[in-house]
């Protein structure tokens, strides 16, 4: 009979049997973050893996629901692209490796369209409670793009679309840049004026006519509307994941400050060639169908805009890299006020309990005896000066006539008058 193993025991031996992020999804230490990110979502819905198990179909949860292998496969594809996506998380496996990186730190991200509707209240509760939620696109719209099984309608530059999308799903757009246009700048711009929760998607376009995702924007809220939007002007554009380090910044209320500009990060692609591109507006709402308005814009009227940008998100840089500073001498003088904090309210009672010494010998300068005073006569005389009180309060109380009733008046009858 095999020895019963503690819990620590089998949390160690699960770390051991963990492969290596890179070997998990067939890419090199120096793959860029798009390489990675493709192989994600190959893997994620291809049949990479289960080719080893000679099955030919995908091993994604929702295909293989009766599979568990097929589902630690899934949770290990996606663990793996946790650490390899995230610029901190990735430098710490490479220094340290698994020890640096802990499993339960990881955000995963959910499928809606998996949840089912009891799990799907649960997340939009704690969603309402402030607790942030990562939410990414359904497996069977990405899957349907990849296998060019999706329609998708033409979208002119200049020219707003107002439609509307239900939850998990997406509407396909295609926009054609001319040489001149690409080198100009383009923009795609949603927004959504009820406030609903959607993600703006860029797609690559493979040989066979599949469709693989490429980038992905989250919907911000933005006054009175909830926004996102893709800028490719030729330099480098940032973008602002406003879920990075979210969970620690609300442990602790310090870090949501310096850890705001955490997700400040450059976008992967800086600009597009001639040709067609394909955007998609996915609903990202938990119950609800998205109400959004799309804008494809050439970038060549708004000049003065790109340099507008240019210096805003540089000052946004070098103020990032101020409150790294900053935040390392607030630590330090938070961390005196605290010790001087203490201490003042050690040196208090120190001086306190000096004070009450000194008092005390003092009194001991006497031949007299202490006087003791006994609780019990203390309390008889305390009584008794209060019962005096109340005899001496009380006031005489004049007698007052007696009343007698209605019921019991007293009628004076003249016995002259007949009755």
């Amino acid at each position: 009979m095999p020895a019963h193993r503690s819990k620590s025991e089998k949390i160690d031996a699960g770390k051991q049997l963990r492969r290596d992020p890179y070997e998990v999804l067939d890419v090199t230490r120096n793959s860029t973050d798009q390489e990675i990110k493709a192989a994600y979502r190959k893997m994620a819905l291809k049949d990479e893996i289960t080719r080893s198990l000679t099955i030919n179909e995908e091993y994604h949860p929702d295909k293989n629901a009766n599979d568990p292998k097929a589902a630690d496969m899934f949770k290990e594809v996606t663990f793996s692209y946790n650490i390899l996506s995230d610029p901190d998380k990735r430098r710490q496996y490479d220094t340290a490796g698994f020890e640096a990186v802990e499993a339960e730190g990881q955000e995963l991200e959910l499928d809606l369209s998996n949840l089912g509707a009891v799990n799907t209240m649960f997340a939009a509760l704690f969603s309402k409670l402030g607790v942030p939620i990562k939410t990414t696109v359904s497996a069977t719209v990405l899957e349907d793009a990849l296998n060019g099984m999706v329609t998708v309608r033409p979208l002119p530059l200049g020219q707003q679309v107002v439609k509307k999308v239900e939850k998990q799903c997406a509407h396909f757009y295609s926009v054609t840049l001319t040489e001149e246009e690409a080198q100009n700048g383009f923009v795609c711009r949603v927004q959504s004026s009820d406030k609903s929760k959607f993600k703006l998607l860029y797609f690559d376009q493979e040989e066979g006519g599949g469709l693989n995702l490429a980038l992905q924007e989250d919907s911000a809220k933005s006054g009175k509307v909830t926004s996102a939007g893709m800028y490719f002007l030729g330099f480098p554009v940032y973008r602002l994941d406003q879920t990075v380090n979210s969970m620690a910044a609300a442990k602790d209320p310090d870090s949501a400050f310096f850890k705001r500009l955490d997700g400040f990060q450059p976008c992967e692609i800086t600009e597009l060639k001639a040709g067609t591109h394909v955007f998609a507006i996915y609903g990202d709402n938990f119950f609800k169908s998205v109400s959004y308005t799309i804008e494809a814009l050439c970038a060549d009227p708004f000049a003065e805009e790109k340099e507008n940008l240019r210096a805003v998100e540089a000052q946004i840089l070098t103020k990032r890299v101020e409150l790294s500073k900053f935040e390392t001498e607030y630590r330090e003088v938070l961390s005196q006020f605290t010790e001087m904090t203490s201490r003042y309210a050690q040196e208090m009672q120190a001086i306190d309990d000096l004070l009450k010494r000194r008092n005390e010998i003092h009194a001991a300068y006497s031949n007299v005896p202490p006087i003791k005073r006994s609780r019990s006569k203390n309390r008889g005389l305390s009584k008794e000066s209060k019962d005096d009180g109340q005899v001496n309060d009380k006031k005489p109380v004049r007698e007052r006539s007696k009343k007698k009733k209605w019921y019991n008046i007293h009628l004076k009858v003249d016995k002259n008058k007949p009755c």
